[in-house]
């Protein structure tokens, strides 16, 4: 259980803070919230309790784990699926998984695929939602300004991807 003050991870949304915990009745019965606070946007979520772990909502990564992840992008391999459903599905599995790794996927392969062909709307709205969840969790982790981080991300992403 997270508490009042800890900087978490929605896999959806990107990354804040627990700003309050707070009881509702909900179809009769009450329930416990997170109410869950964006710092860039400002936006507020109010997530269930006992559904947080199944939502995917959890502890932000450590400065050296970010670190790591930057160091990383530059050797992953991006998928080349043609079929645009297809691979739209794929890759909203991977940022429902909560996993910083297959978020990085996500944006390293639409970021490719954009430079060789351009992006259908929905996958440029999924390529800034990625890099958002991205970015947001890095600042936070890092206490670095959001331009910054953006500016490490795509130089971290604009290096050769290895096909797959």
């Amino acid at each position: 259980m997270f508490s009042i003050g800890d900087l978490v991870v929605h896999p959806m949304h990107g990354a804040g803070m627990i700003d309050d915990i707070v009881k509702e009745r909900v179809a009769g019965s009450i329930q416990e919230y997170y109410v869950f606070k964006m710092p860039m946007g400002g936006l507020l979520l109010k997530i269930p309790v006992a559904n947080s772990e199944a939502i995917g909502v959890r502890s932000i990564m450590t400065p050296e784990e970010a670190e790591q992840l930057l160091q990383d992008i530059p050797a992953m391999p991006v998928e080349n699926n043609s079929n645009w459903n297809k691979r739209y599905q794929e890759n909203m599995l991977r940022l429902k998984s909560g996993d910083l790794y297959e978020v990085a996927r996500v944006v390293k392969a639409l970021m490719h695929r954009e430079s060789l062909r351009g992006l259908s709307t929905g996958e440029r709205k999924m390529l800034h939602i990625a890099k958002q969840i991205m970015i947001s969790e890095i600042v936070l982790t890092e206490h670095s300004g959001y331009q910054e981080v953006e500016r490490r991300l795509d130089r971290a992403m604009a290096q050769v991807p290895v096909p797959l």
